[in-house]
């Protein structure tokens, strides 16, 4: 297939470019028989020629160029409606009856706080020139109606609160809240773009709005991306704050699968400015070799790394409740674990050359010893909780007496 993107530099444009580039290089197989053999991408700086040979051989068009912050009113028109004619104009003079597809906007419905937007009434507008555009000459016409869109490459300081905010608080910037408890429809560019490849195999969602809100209809006339989340303002700031403090504190916020919390952590980290890309860990180091935590998480305990210098022995304790995997990723080494109050010694050899992962049982003491005489044995440590100085559940005795 052949792909036209126009509006292909803006943010729903680079995301959507991005992976019908990957699909059409065979760089993933996400999507099965599918097939892009050209994606043709339209901006600004192209030419009404380049338009022209685009729309004459094009096989879908994605349309997504438009105007969000005019500098006159008039703009939004000239921008979300001229643009719209001339494209479908273009098609028209080629003959070319492929599906067309329209990036419009939530506030469209002209509903609520959106009753009097003049934005609004420029895409409503273009919404109505493509369904026209539909029964004249019979292409397929998708019109989806976004609500409000954050993920990587989206502007901060434009029309994205969640862009902003991410941007400013990687950025050590202060924010203002207006209204934490102002409740928002947010739309990840991920599950966004999976909806625009969902629509260029056939298989789009549909819908229909009662008011503001999008009411998923087998047979609406609008179309939808079927994942969106309703998150308050206040709710948003607050996790960034925590994912702002996590060099310090080590701790990962929840973000089970699926979730908001998971699509906005990602979105947070691509505004980390260059610097705050690499942070500092504390090591705890002495003669026998380091010991650091690298992760902690509220409910699943800690990942440290443990490095023993050669011939070194670690360890030589037990725990009541705590368990722990030892992961040796390099070098040479020995575990071995002992049930209190008996005398069998359990033995694992390891190196990095094989990795497994030993358990050290809850009740059983426990060691781990660098077989080596040269290199530094080097083990991933997985605990379930986090180390509490208060109550260690550490107790020492030796593996073997």
């Amino acid at each position: 297939m052949k792909i036209l993107v126009t509006g292909a530099k803006g943010f729903v444009g680079k995301n959507l470019c991005a992976q019908l580039n990957n699909i059409r290089e065979g760089k993933t197989k996400c999507y099965g028989d599918l097939t892009v053999s050209v994606v043709y991408e339209y901006d600004l700086d192209n030419t009404q020629e380049e338009l022209e040979r685009f729309c004459s051989t094009c096989d879908f068009v994605f349309n997504l160029a438009g105007v969000n912050r005019p500098r006159s009113i008039e703009e939004f028109m000239q921008g979300n409606f001229g643009f719209a004619s001339t494209l479908l104009d273009t098609l028209k003079k080629y003959n070319n009856t492929c599906p067309v597809m329209l990036s419009s906007s939530i506030q469209a419905t002209l509903a609520g706080r959106f009753g009097t937007s003049e934005y609004g009434k420029s895409k409503k507008a273009g919404e109505e020139l493509f369904f026209d555009y539909g029964k004249e000459t019979g292409a397929k016409v998708l019109v989806y109606r976004f609500p409000n869109l954050y993920g990587k490459w989206c502007r901060p300081n434009y029309n994205s609160v969640v862009a902003t905010f991410c941007n400013s608080i990687a950025n050590d910037q202060p924010i203002q809240v207006n209204d934490p408890n102002l409740d928002m429809e947010l739309l990840y560019i991920d599950d966004l773009v999976q909806e625009m490849i969902d629509a260029l195999k056939g298989n789009e969602h549909h819908c229909e709005f009662d008011g503001v809100d999008t009411v998923m209809k087998l047979d609406g006339r609008y179309c939808a991306a079927p994942i969106t989340h309703h998150v308050k303002l206040g709710e948003i700031v607050e996790l960034l704050y925590k994912f702002a403090e996590m060099p310090k504190t080590l701790m990962i916020p929840e973000i089970p699968v699926d979730s908001f919390a998971k699509r906005l952590y990602s979105t947070y980290l691509s505004y980390l400015p260059k610097e705050k890309i690499i942070f500092d860990l504390k090591m705890n180091v002495d003669q026998r070799g380091s010991f650091t935590e690298l992760i902690h998480t509220s409910k699943c305990g800690q990942i440290s790394v443990n490095i023993s210098k050669p011939g070194i022995t670690k360890g030589q304790h037990w725990h009541n409740s705590k368990w722990e995997q030892f992961i040796v990723v390099s070098g040479h080494g020995l575990i071995q674990l002992r049930k209190e109050g008996t005398s069998e010694v359990l033995n694992y050899e390891v190196c990095g050359d094989k990795i497994q992962s030993v358990i050290m049982l809850p009740g059983y003491t426990h060691n781990i010893i660098n077989l080596s005489e040269t290199e530094d044995l080097v083990t991933l440590m997985f605990c379930n909780e986090i180390f509490d100085i208060q109550r260690p559940d550490t107790f020492f005795d030796p593996v073997e007496k």
